[in-house]
């Protein structure tokens, strides 16, 4: 079955081609790996090894690149693809082909010698493998590996001023082979040293290069430029330390299989107290990566795209150290783990994957850190700053994974789990909900969730850019309500299974639908207002059609069908809901340029892949779930099959633009687009 994707040249005919493709490998624990296909840094979270120190936060750029040379006799082949002030390396043109399958995997070919290249990661923990496989030709050639390090938080750049490294090498012979280890230190990351390690090959100095007016500075890469973040507006120049190479020598005719490792090492040891890297220790670490994500597949239907899915989705489940247990990051490759996404992620991410036991966790992780009767919206990228309670809906998204975690999960230790960890920090959710919490949350006299003033935003559109919010929404918003009313639906159904008197639950339901019915119906329109403030907001956005997809709705059948209809003609896209309908003046086409204009785009247009997932739900949900209903659900999936073998290869972005759906915007990968894509594929389509 096929489940990879392979690239030719026809992919990157031109350096700007070759950038718009990249790939991603993720360790469990908060580090990845992530590069082009053309094997350039294109963006400054670009590297072979972003370790996570506190995971799965408090990241940092390690090993940005292992680049490659050819040299015969007085020959030389530069394969590195690099963007620079006014300059270009166009190394992609000695590249015969790329394949993501599982691993990334790169085949150059100078004159008749080749090399092929794959990449992986160890999981959990911080170490990066490289495997080389070399094939001769018909004239001895010499091979260098030229590792590229920058040692930096992975959201900043290195300036030439900070290039201050302390290395060692140890060059040993192993059965008449050169073999050996480099470590490298820096004062910006104190008590911890890099360790490169290859299985061959001999470590030379390029200090010892003859320099001179014309030739470059052999131990430092200078001014990269990464052309994806120009285009929002951020002209990021970095600095890259290559103070050693690794030189192998290639007989004609001849196979080598190179193992190349780097990891990060918490202790400051001697260099010789390490072993020297064994053969093909990096081809194991490659074939553990391949067996786990072979074994995770095999948990789901034997279709490609499910398949794919699965993969995909594995990227954002992660161990997080505080708890001991695991959670999930929002998306990548900046996000951390953030409340609201969690939640909304989890049933696609582990229950529709039949993760269970990670689902869990993250469950039990998130109770851990409930404050005054709400989840955190974000806990922050450092692991020394506090958690950020800013969030009026994620606590309620709370009980729509734990309803969705007893449907998947039907046994007694997974009630059991519910009842004594899970069922009592919902009631502590419910009573502050009820009677008031932050943010002047609470439960108003018609039973509705009000909340937010001044300048808080506390739902998910929530962007502010200074004392400008961008999309105002306090009082008391669709969304949040629709939620409020499932989650009062869910304690109805839990309390009763737990032997307590449901009541209470029922009768504040009853009055919940009441008031919402009541006061959020838009009879002019076919849909539902916004939010309901000092005024009602009539402008057409996504949020209602939570008010349909949700397990428990407040709305007759004839209501939900309209809503879906206006949604649906009014801001449906092939990769996701507008964030607002495309006839409203406020409209923002694309989300382009500076943070700015991207702010103020961001929920004024722009499409969410993730709203494709209630979308779907609640489209096949008013068709009565017949087959032609998902057969058109399967078509508008089968759209992000095609988009996930574009942008970030494998991954679901965050978001497009409004105007012409198309290109990745935001995060390359998100998690709840992965995963709302991959619950409505196995629950609406499939079932």
């Amino acid at each position: 079955m096929e489940t990879g994707y392979r690239f030719g040249r026809n992919a990157f005919r031109t350096y700007e081609e070759g950038i718009e493709r990249e790939w991603l490998l993720t360790n469990g624990i908060g580090g990845f790996a992530n590069c082009s296909i053309i094997g350039a840094n294109h963006r400054i979270f670009a590297g072979y090894l972003i370790a996570s120190l506190n995971p799965p936060v408090d990241r940092y750029m390690i090993l940005k690149n292992i680049r490659e040379m050819v040299r015969f006799k007085e020959q030389e082949y530069d394969l590195a693809s690099q963007e620079y002030p006014g300059e270009i390396r166009e190394g992609y043109r000695y590249l015969n082909s790329f394949s993501l399958d599982i691993l990334p995997t790169y085949r150059y070919q100078v004159k008749d010698v080749t090399i092929t290249k794959t990449i992986a990661m160890a999981y959990g923990q911080n170490k990066t493998a490289v495997c080389y496989e070399l094939k001769g030709g018909r004239e001895d050639a010499t091979i260098h590996l030229i590792p590229e390090f920058s040692i930096r938080p992975f959201d900043s750049v290195c300036e030439k001023s900070e290039m201050s490294y302390e290395t060692a090498v140890e060059n040993k012979w192993k059965n008449g082979t050169a073999c050996g280890n480099m470590s490298l230190r820096s004062e910006r990351l104190p008590g911890y040293q890099v360790l490169l390690q290859t299985s061959e090959g001999r470590f030379y100095n390029r200090a010892n290069k003859k320099t001179s007016m014309a030739t470059p500075n052999y131990l430092v890469e200078e001014d990269e430029v990464f052309r994806m973040d120009t285009r929002t507006g951020n002209r990021h120049v970095d600095f890259g330390a290559t103070p050693y190479e690794i030189i192998i020598k290639l007989k004609k005719g001849q196979t080598k299989c190179i193992s190349v490792i780097c990891s990060l090492e918490s202790e400051a040891k001697p260099i010789t107290s390490f072993p020297l890297c064994r053969e093909m220790d990096a081809f194991a670490i490659a074939d553990a990566y391949k067996k786990r994500m072979e074994d995770l597949m095999m948990r789901m239907p034997d279709e490609p795209l499910a398949k794919k899915l699965a993969i995909a989705a594995d990227a954002f489940i992660v161990k997080r150290r505080t708890t001991g247990l695991k959670t999930i990051l929002a998306g990548y490759p900046w996000f951390s783990d953030w409340g609201r996404d969690t939640m909304i992620a989890l049933p696609g991410l582990t229950l529709a994957t039949k993760r269970f036991d990670d689902a869990r966790d993250i469950l039990a992780s998130f109770s851990k850190y409930i404050s005054e009767g709400m989840i955190p919206n974000v806990f922050p990228n450092n692991a020394s700053d506090e958690p950020q309670y800013n969030t009026i809906d994620a606590s309620l998204w709370y009980f729509y994974s734990v309803d969705k975690y007893l449907d998947y999960v039907q046994d007694k230790e997974s009630e059991h789990f519910i009842e004594t960890q899970i069922y009592p920090a919902l009631k502590e959710i419910m009573m502050n909900y009820q009677n008031g919490t932050r943010y002047n949350i609470h439960m108003d006299e018609d039973y509705l969730i009000t909340g937010g003033n001044n300048l808080d935003q506390l739902t998910w559109m929530d962007v502010r850019v200074g004392d400008l919010v961008v999309t105002p929404r306090h009082g008391k918003a669709v969304e949040i309500n629709a939620l409020w009313y499932n989650a009062l639906c869910v304690m109805e159904k839990l309390s009763s299974r737990f032997k307590e008197d449901s009541t209470i639950y029922h009768v504040l339901a009853e009055n919940v639908k009441e008031s919402f019915c009541n006061k959020f119906w838009n009879e002019e329109e076919g849909c539902l207002y916004d939010v309901i403030g000092e005024e009602k907001d009539r402008s057409i956005r996504p949020n209602q059609i939570f008010a349909v997809s949700l397990p428990y709705t407040m709305l007759n059948p004839d209501q939900q069908r309209s809503i879906v209809e206006v949604v649906y003609q009014n801001l449906y896209t092939p990769y996701g809901l507008c964030s607002l309908k495309k006839e409203d003046p406020r409209f923002c086409a694309e989300y382009t340029g500076k943070l700015l204009k991207r702010d103020m785009a961001y929920h004024m247009g722009t499409a969410w892949a993730y709203l494709m997932g209630p979308f779907i739900t609640a489209y096949c949900k008013v068709h009565n779930n017949k087959e032609a209903a998902k057969k058109e659900a399967y078509e508008m999936i089968a759209c992000f099959e095609d988009h996930m073998s574009d942008g970030c290869i494998n991954g679901i972005a965050e978001i497009f633009d409004g105007s012409y759906s198309c290109t990745s915007r935001g995060c390359y990968t998100q998690a709840w687009s992965v995963a709302e894509i991959l619950r409505a594929y196995i629950e609406d389509v499939r079932s």
